[in-house]
Formats: structure tokens, sequence, C-alpha cells
């Protein structure tokens, strides 16, 4: 009886060994599938809408100086990578991606710098020019007009009644005239001073001609005598047509006998 049980067990583990080795071989024998290779990778293109898009960098932007004077120029500067469209607007247009642009702008201007998307801006201030420095005065201004100098500074010198005469007080007044007529002179170099001679009411026109005429010469004579140059003085008569008083007096009558002084015309 044991002889059989064994036998019947040892038929069962044959019959167990010899079916593993029908599925190994059926396994080893089943034809293998191929395994697809990975798919290409797809690439964008460059451009606006691409990577060089993503990575456009404006590393510079400037101007220099920033604030000028209406007229003067300033400069643009810039440096852009990763792009392929910059532009800057207010007229410039497409530009490198380094360069320099000279501007003139008339008023305060912000450029804007666009490089596939990414800006930066920069500002230049335009200042009114300061006005010009007023012009140095000249001599006349500084020393007054000729026709202000000469009647502030020149006396009239008096003559008696029907003469031409030069008494003692004209002699004062007319030494003092020298004087400031040199002085006179020397600030307006071109000028010419007018020795007029004039007469009271009485007598007649022609006559009063005459006399003013030699009043004038007397005058302009000790003058010369003086030092003053002779083509700087212009004698001319008025007579009695010109009276600086007109009432009919003694005092009156000596104010107008007299050699008068005046910027020739």
């Amino acid at each position: 009886m044991t002889t059989k049980f064994y036998s019947v067990r040892m038929a069962r583990w044959a019959g167990l060994s010899l079916a593993a080795v029908l599925l190994v071989s059926a396994a080893g024998c089943k034809k293998k599938t191929p395994i697809p290779p990975p798919p290409n990778p797809i690439v964008q293109p460059a451009g606006p809408t691409g990577p060089a898009s993503a990575g456009a960098t404006i590393t510079e932007f400037a101007v220099e100086p920033s604030t000028i004077e209406r007229g003067q120029s300033a400069n643009l500067r810039w440096t852009v990578t990763g792009a392929n469209d910059i532009v800057i607007d207010n007229g410039i247009g497409t530009v490198p991606p380094t360069g320099t642009r000279s501007v003139q702008p008339a008023d305060s201007t912000t450029y804007t710098l666009s490089a596939n998307g990414v800006t930066r801006t920069a500002r230049v201030v335009v200042t009114a020019p300061a006005p010009p420095p007023p012009p140095p005065p000249s001599n006349n201004s500084s020393k007054g007009t000729l026709e202000s100098r000469v009647q502030a500074e020149l006396r009239d010198a008096l003559y008696d009644y029907d003469s031409n005469n030069i008494r003692d007080d004209a002699r004062v007044a007319l030494t003092a005239d020298a004087e400031a007529m040199k002085r006179i002179f020397a600030d307006f170099p071109n000028a010419t001073i007018a020795v007029e001679g004039h007469c009271d009411e009485r007598g007649s026109a022609e006559y009063n001609l005459g006399l003013g005429d030699r009043r004038a010469t007397s005058a302009r004579d000790f003058l010369i005598q003086l030092g003053v140059p002779a083509d700087k003085l212009k004698p001319i008569s008025y007579g009695k047509e010109r009276p600086q008083c007109t009432e009919a007096s003694e005092g009156c009558y000596q104010s107008n006998r007299r050699a008068h002084f005046a910027a020739a015309q």
C-alpha cells in the first residue's frame, strides 16, 4: 500500500513539472512587440510670439543730459538683447539692438523704446533759455546825455547894454565853462557846442542880429584862448528873437543880453 501511494504522488509531481515546462516554453516562443520611439519635440518658431519674445531684455535706455535748454541737443543711448523688433517713438522709428541717437526736442519729451512687447522710457526736460545779459552801459548813458550835460554844467555869460565886451562876471563864468567843456568833449569826442548870441528887445531885429553875432564871437574867442578846440564851438546869433524873459524891466533885459550854450544839431 505504501508503494502505491508513493507512485501516485510522483506521477502528480511529474505532471506539474511538465506543465510548468510547457508554460515556460510557450512564453519563450511568443513574438515580442517593438516599443515605438518617443515623439520628436515641438520646436516653436522664433519671433514676436516665440521664445525670443519672452527673452527680450532692454539692458539700457537713457538720455544724456536729461535736462537741456531749448535749441540744445541730447543723446539717447540703448542696448537690447533677445529681440528683433526694436522701435523708439517720437519720430525715430526702428533701430538696431545697440546704438545712440541725437535728439533736439522743442519741449520736454518722453521717449519710449519697445522691444518685442517689452518697453522702457527715457525723458528729457527742455527749459527756456536764460535771457541774454543786458548790454553794457555806453559811455553816454553812464555820463548823461550831451544835452543834459551842457544844460547842467555851462553858465551864461552876461553883457552890458549894446556891448559885446567880456566883463568880469562873464570872465568868471566863461572860465568855468571852458573847464566844463573840456570834460564834456572828453566824454563826447564828436560833439559840437553852439555859442548863441542873444539881445534884449530894444533896437531893430537887424541890429540885434549883428550884436548877437558879435557877442557869440567874443565868447567863443575867449573860450578858445582858454584851450577849448575852435572846431568844437559853433557861433550863432538869435538877436532878440528868443528872449529868456519878456518883462519890460532892466532885470529882464539883463537876462536876455547873454551868450548861451546848447548842443549843436
